[in-house]
């Protein structure tokens, strides 16, 4: 009898660590409709994994495999410790039940019992994603479980930010030993996963929605990691500079500020004295735009006798119309700069994402 491939398994758990959405794990392709091209990319896709998947549970009738991705996703320590929301794991033992009915396999006693306990559940406005980095390491954050949330679309981890993350896992030496300022941090994913794998000297997460920052406080110090206790620009402007002589980086020097694109001063900025400056789906809104482009003004002028910053911007092209207005708006504001070329390889982008881009800027 061939034996499953153990390679399934995996994929079901990072994706459902990370609490993708279910149609971008391993189920049947139900219907035929053909949608846009993205759609019908992701559908074969899915079809394959799914027919592997009935493959595996053919050659394996006594629910091996399906008592494997239990235990590597449902059983899993992170996901015990830090679960997806409780609909989101119904919904996922709701498909691994049909699964294993569907075939001659014996009844899996922990199946049941799994989802008999999330039956018990009550649902909560706030959810976990724990993202499996390729050191072996892993970022677990606190979501809200609605995309808007009291105002804001911060407090969700958004594609951009999957998607710059990766980039940076792929060019660590620009980060390393390095004072990297990003903007509109939100829950805090890319500047968590930068500091745990890119050993930066340090970290700046900003955003000006108060809830976004107390959630994003609470990430920081869920991964491990304590923000600077009351942090201001003064106290930026005096310690930014200094260095430890022999320190590694290993465990960098992380800050939270309230940034405000519009009041910011050029003086304030300076202070920060970052080498780097990434976001990651802050370009969305044309106000936000502007407010954007006139706060990289103040930095391009506010540098004095340092070298200028390197600015990445990552960004999930939804509105066309959007993404060319800011295109436009920097180079009306005399801001060259140039995409960056899409990386290869897939950690944390499980779903085709063509639509995501990164922008190198020249401040």
């Amino acid at each position: 009898m061939a034996e499953p491939r153990p390679g399934l398994a995996l994929r079901f758990q990072r994706r459902f660590l990370a609490a993708r959405p279910l149609r971008s794990l391993p189920w049947p392709v139900r219907g035929g409709r053909a949608g846009c091209g993205r759609r019908r990319r992701r559908v074969l896709y899915l079809f394959i994994l799914f027919q592997e998947l009935e493959q595996s549970l053919r050659t394996a009738p006594d629910s091996a495999l399906l008592a494997d991705i239990l235990h590597k996703t449902i059983l899993h320590p992170l996901c015990v410790k830090y679960p997806p929301s409780a609909k989101y794991r119904r919904c996922f033992l709701t498909e691994l039940i049909k699964k294993l009915e569907s075939t001659a396999a014996d009844p899996l006693d922990e199946l049941y019992e799994a989802l008999a306990d999330v039956l018990k559940e009550e649902e909560s406005t706030h959810c976990y994603k724990n993202y499996l980095l390729p050191t072996g390491d892993s970022v677990s954050l606190c979501e809200s479980t609605a995309l808007i949330c009291r105002g804001t679309t911060g407090l969700v981890t958004w594609e951009a930010a999957l998607h710059l993350a990766q980039w940076a896992l792929q060019n660590p030496s620009l980060f390393r030993d390095r004072t990297i300022l990003e903007l509109g941090s939100g829950i805090g994913f890319t500047g968590i996963a930068i500091c745990k794998t890119c050993q930066p000297r340090t970290f700046i997460f900003s955003d000006c929605h108060p809830r976004v920052l107390r959630l994003l406080g609470e990430n920081i110090r869920l991964n491990g990691f304590i923000p600077e206790p009351d942090t201001t620009w003064s106290i930026q402007t005096e310690s930014q500079g200094q260095e430890v002589e022999g320190e590694k980086c290993q465990n960098p020097k992380v800050i939270v500020a309230e940034l405000d694109w519009g009041s910011v001063t050029e003086k304030q900025l300076l202070g920060l004295r970052a080498d780097v400056v990434i976001a990651a789906d802050v370009v969305y809104d044309p106000e936000i735009i502007l407010a954007l482009i006139g706060m990289l003004q103040k930095l391009s002028t506010s540098r004095a006798d340092r070298k200028a910053p390197e600015v990445f911007i990552a960004s999930t092209i939804r509105n066309p119309d959007t993404y060319q207005l800011f295109q436009a708006e920097l180079d009306k504001a005399g801001i060259r700069w140039q995409m960056i070329p899409a990386h290869s390889s897939c950690n944390f982008l499980y779903d085709v994402q063509p639509d995501v881009t990164i922008l190198q800027l020249f401040i």
